[in-house]
């Protein structure tokens, strides 16, 4: 079957764009939840900014800092490089969008409750 260039163009909102960085970190074995992105309430007015992501993309290509809190008895360098790994992996694979920076902010550890 021959390809067949259509007219227009495609946008992906930048909320997609959050979705799948979101859902990508907490696939990842260690990682309790999303924390808080800092910058108070200029963080509600802008996109690009959700709980525990925040998005920029130039040039198609991302920028991405992820917020995440980390199980108490994981090693956190290797949970943090395998977010990077697996959300740079997922925005090739979902949007053909080269992830250029995953930056991993370890905002907390959570230990389980005794």
């Amino acid at each position: 079957m021959e390809s067949i260039d259509a007219p227009g163009k495609v946008v992906i909102a930048p909320e997609v764009l959050i979705t799948i960085a979101k859902l990508s970190t907490l696939s990842v074995p260690g990682v309790v939840r999303m924390a808080p992105v800092p910058g108070g309430m200029d963080r509600y007015f802008k996109r690009g900014y959700a709980d525990g992501v925040r998005i920029h993309v130039q040039n198609h290509s991302i920028h991405a800092d992820l917020y995440i809190v980390v199980r108490g008895d994981s090693n956190v360098h290797a949970v943090s490089t395998a977010v990077q790994q697996e959300v740079a992996r997922a925005m090739v694979e979902m949007v053909s969008m080269e992830a250029r920076t995953v930056s991993v902010h370890v905002e907390d550890v959570a230990f389980a409750e005794e």
